[in-house]
């Protein structure tokens, strides 16, 4: 009889344990998807606020082709990037952690992107790391010298961003204009269209993984191993997720950084363009010739850094208003990210118990 009974509470536990993994994989399935749609809404201005904001396309069509690229990028190559979330900034994380860490870096990019406020999905899924971090070790709980190196590069990619943007515009945008006399040119016209598809299908076969990430991370700690045809179907979802948050909230951030920020024409939207092209490309190739590893770049801060410098070299005017809250947006990601996550994972334990 004792023998039955054991079998029977040893089944029981199987099963409790069974259906606890289920729902936690459906839970990661269920962010996944929702940091997919945080990336296609407030990610979307990256690549299409210098044609939106020069007049070469107009919103619907500039959103149109973004969903597009980036839906192709994430399902053609999307399924190449397995991000695990929080590598380098703490020594590991648990299977709680990683689901609270994203709905915390999801609610604040939600929130600003609610405002229209271009942040960093990566600087706000840091932040919350660093939350997750202090919640389970406190101060030792977060690698500070990773970190001082990535704070190094949110500061510095957008005032390289704003130089590179100005020395382009002075020479080769300006060359263009006098070819052109002044007039759009129809070669200024595609090579700002051609730069919005590219840097949108780069931007849904890389950062796709920000978002399938979560469940790859997931799946890991519960010593699973997402097959291929696994990681397709998350590209998949990541796909639809981006191609959602495009259309829905996209305009949102778009407004801002391509009409409020400063105002731009043909070449100086060429010129922003290509310079925040070079500065992510140059982020990432030099620091690893020099030292062996790239340097981590928001492209949100590149992208804003280069428009603020087209505003600055065309003498158009800066709206400083505009800037210092999205400045301020800036500034307060990590610790806000860091504050929700500490709450959500601390209030995560207390009803596991």
């Amino acid at each position: 009889m004792e023998s039955v009974k054991s079998d029977y509470e040893a089944s029981r536990s199987r099963e409790q344990l069974g259906d606890a993994t289920l729902i936690v994989i459906a839970v990661g399935l269920a962010l996944s998807f929702y940091i997919a749609w945080c990336l296609g809404a407030n990610d979307a201005a990256n690549p299409t606020n210098y044609a939106v904001g020069s007049g070469v396309l107009t919103l619907k069509k500039a959103l149109l082709l973004f969903a597009l690229f980036a839906s192709l990028g994430a399902m053609l190559q999307g399924y190449m990037v397995m991000k695990t979330i929080g590598k380098g900034v703490v020594a590991d994380i648990d299977v709680v952690g990683t689901l609270t860490v994203m709905l915390a870096a999801g609610l604040w990019i939600t929130l600003c992107t609610y405002k229209g406020m271009p942040i960093s999905t990566s600087q706000s899924i840091v932040g919350a790391v660093i939350g997750y971090g202090l919640a389970i070790r406190g101060w030792v709980g977060v690698n500070w010298s990773v970190m001082w190196k990535v704070v190094l590069s949110w500061v510095a990619s957008p005032l390289l961003a704003i130089v590179m943007t100005m020395l382009i515009y002075r020479f080769a945008a300006l060359m263009l204009y006098r070819r052109y006399a002044g007039g759009n040119g129809r070669l200024v016209s595609f090579l700002l269209i051609a730069s919005l598809c590219f840097s949108a299908y780069s931007f849904g076969a890389n950062d796709v993984g920000n978002a399938t990430g979560v469940f790859v991370t997931v799946m890991t700690k519960l010593g699973l191993s997402p097959e291929s045809h696994v990681m397709l179907m998350l590209a998949a979802l990541g796909s639809a997720g981006i191609m959602l948050g495009g259309f829905t909230w996209g305009y949102r951030v778009i407004r801002t950084v391509a009409f409020r920020v400063t105002r731009m024409d043909p070449y100086t939207g060429m010129a922003a363009g290509l310079g925040n092209a070079l500065n992510v490309y140059l982020f990432t190739t030099i620091p690893y010739l020099l030292i062996g590893y790239g340097m981590p770049i928001s492209t949100t801060h590149s992208s804003v850094g280069s428009v603020i410098g087209a505003g600055l070299v065309k003498g158009k005017g800066i709206d400083r208003f505009t800037v210092l809250l999205i400045s301020a947006s800036w500034l307060l990601t990590v610790p806000v990210a860091a504050a929700l996550s500490y709450f959500f994972y601390g209030l995560a334990c207390l009803a596991i118990g």
